[in-house]
């Protein structure tokens, strides 16, 4: 059984966008005539020794027995005939192609070329900017930045962290190491996305560095806890500011919401000329922790851990008194409390009796609750966004919404419940933020939009997780309301199924209405997606999010534009025992000799050539091969 080495797939994928891990199968000489088991039997072989990561890769009957043959069957240098059906076995696309039983089939790619064109922009590090405001290492910032720019990236985003400016004495701002920042994107004619980050940053998954929220505001805190959210057992969460703080004057003579405007409005003031010029392409409202509009109802500091379904975080002493108004203008005065049966942080939602099935989340006190629970949500998001306009006027603007997947194939939807979303099975808990938006003409910013179901549930089974349900959910009724919808991954994401998904949700397939999303932003620049290969793979999915053609093998092959560089591409294959193939000019003839085989399409020399065929050679060397 002879099988293609590492070395050509390792030497080639530097040189072509081309996908061999689930478009090229892989090449090897069985005996003729084969059996269906013969070929269940190569293929498995052919998966388990091949060394350079292909997956899902295997060839039929017909390949087999069509392409390589015994030496017997075909004079040397016998022309195929038919060079598409060749192609048809080498790609697995042939109209009678019945994968083997047991085999994964080919995954087969959407072709995204002269469809909408999706901005991409990359989140920029968490500590980019440190305590000082002072720009970190910008050397090799700008080589990163340069890197990006090469490969067409539209632009960066980049935390403005309260914390930071802000940091000792109200209203006394520090920007900069912004402004460093800001002139280095522009000189490379770069976009900026801008988040207004009102939270702190550290202890949550991805945080690398600690920023907290200002020094002035935490000992306001020490003096008044209850201006931090507050869960039932009275555990403060200093992430972010309670809401029930935004129209109180506890800020040193500020409201909260008043204390977000000023910070805006020094940044508009203060960069001007990059809102003139059109630099600043967006600015993010941070609404809540990790800047998303959500309660902190999942905090790891706490002890929450994957897939727990959170807590209610509504005990501070502002929002227990916005909630007992709630009831007593309802006329239930003793519904003014938060529920005493819906579990803690990492119980299951069959766990407790109020989200279980028939659970309290569905009496009437529950309806209750929930209503006002989500309504605080949506109308902390109506107040800042009032403000934003005000500050930002003319600039767009967004808000940042979490994916909680999980618990969403549950009745209740307990996970998202806690965080605010009143998205229980009969009831669409988005449609009322999209019309907030809506009113304030915001766009939508989405994440998890890389993650599929189907591995949540190998991961975690026990979760009910539905990322793709949830996905399609919030992007229609964003899309409902006509509202710009953006998205960024929740993970990281290095690989080429990943970035699949978040294709297929940026431009949907088919949609009757034309709709795509409006921007994607990739979390988020780091050593491991500048790694060579990893880097590769994100240079091509920003060519397709950009509508781009992507040239594959088979269309090098063919391209005269192209044929030096397939036909510089050379192939060390293992010994055989009976037939040794050599494809020569474009894979169009096939030459036998006696013991080696090397898929050649380059026979015309060239440094890359010259430099393949030398490691060939040593790798035949060191296994006591001969090559000719």
């Amino acid at each position: 059984m002879v099988i293609f080495s590492a070395v050509e797939f390792q030497c080639l994928m530097p040189h072509c966008n081309y996908n061999f891990a689930s478009s090229c199968p892989a090449m090897a000489v069985p005996c003729r005539n084969l059996s269906p088991a013969r070929v269940n039997y190569c293929n498995r072989r052919l998966s388990k020794h091949l060394q350079c990561g292909l997956r899902g890769v295997l060839m039929n009957s017909r390949c087999w027995t069509r392409i390589f043959t015994s030496a017997t069957d075909r004079e040397e240098g016998e022309k195929i005939e038919d060079d598409s059906l060749l192609r048809e076995d080498l790609t697995g696309a042939s109209s009678d192609n019945k994968q083997v039983s047991g085999i994964p089939p080919k995954l087969q790619e959407r072709d995204f070329t002269d469809t909408p064109y999706v901005p991409v922009y990359v989140m920029l590090p968490l500590g980019t900017i440190n305590m000082e405001c002072e720009l970190v290492d910008p050397d090799e910032l700008i080589k990163q930045l340069r890197t990006l720019k090469s490969v067409k990236v539209d632009g960066v985003m980049v935390d403005c962290w309260w914390g930071m400016v802000e940091a000792n004495v109200p209203q006394h701002y520090n920007w900069s190491g912004y402004k460093r920042l800001f002139q280095m994107v522009r000189d490379l004619k770069l976009k900026l996305q801008v988040v207004m980050s009102f939270h702190e940053c550290g202890g949550n998954v991805g945080d690398d560095v600690h920023i907290p929220l200002p020094q002035w505001i935490i000992e306001i805190g020490r003096k008044n806890p209850e201006i931090f959210f507050t869960d039932r057992e009275g555990r403060r969460n200093h992430e972010c500011l309670t809401w029930g703080i935004d129209k109180e004057r506890v800020l040193r003579g500020r409201t909260a919401v008043e204390v977000y405007f000023d910070y805006m409005r020094s940044f508009r003031v203060e960069f001007d000329e990059f809102f003139e010029d059109g630099v600043i392409s967006e600015i993010e409202i941070g609404l809540g922790p990790c800047g998303e509009l959500r309660y902190p109802s999942y905090p790891a500091k706490h002890g929450w851990r994957y897939p727990g379904i959170g807590e209610f975080q509504c005990y501070d002493k502002y929002l227990m008194k916005s909630l007992e108004k709630a009831a007593e203008v309802r006329g239930h005065s003793f519904w003014g409390r938060g529920p005493d049966n819906a579990g803690s942080y990492n119980d299951k939602p069959h766990e407790t009796r109020f989200f279980c099935d028939g659970g309290d989340y569905d009496s009437y006190y529950g309806r209750f609750f929930l209503n006002w629970y989500s309504r605080v949500l949506v109308d902390h998001g109506d107040r800042v966004f009032a403000l934003a306009n005000l500050a930002f006027e003319g600039t767009p603007i967004a808000a940042k919404l979490s994916g909680i997947h999980w618990w969403y194939k549950t009745a209740s939807h307990a996970a998202e419940l806690t965080a605010g979303f009143y998205n229980p099975s009969n009831r669409d808990g988005y449609a009322p933020i999209a019309s907030m938006l809506k009113k304030h003409e915001t766009a939508l910013n989405f994440t998890c939009v890389e993650l599929r179901t189907l591995d949540q549930h190998e991961d975690f089974p026990e979760a009910l997780a539905d990322p793709e349900g949830l996905v399609w959910q919030v992007l229609n009724a964003a899309w409902d309301v006509s509202i710009p919808v953006a998205s960024e991954n929740a993970l990281p994401c290095y690989d080429r199924e990943g970035y699949n998904k978040i294709l297929e949700n940026a431009k949907p397939f088919n949609d009757p209405d034309g709709r795509y999303l409006s921007a994607f932003t990739y979390l988020r620049l780091s050593p491991d997606l500048m790694e060579r290969r990893n880097f590769m793979e994100f240079e091509r999915f920003v060519q397709r999010m950009h509508g781009e053609a992507i040239l594959d093998l088979e269309e090098l092959c063919q391209n005269e534009e192209t044929e030096n560089l397939a036909d510089n591409i050379s192939v060390e294959m293992l010994e055989i025992s009976q037939a040794d193939i050599r494809f020569s000019g474009k894979g169009k003839e096939l030459l036998y000799g006696s013991r080696l085989m090397i898929d050649v399409f380059a026979t015309r020399g060239g440094k890359m050539a010259r430099r393949l065929a030398g490691s060939a050679r040593k790798s035949s060397a060191q296994l006591g091969l001969a090559t000719s």
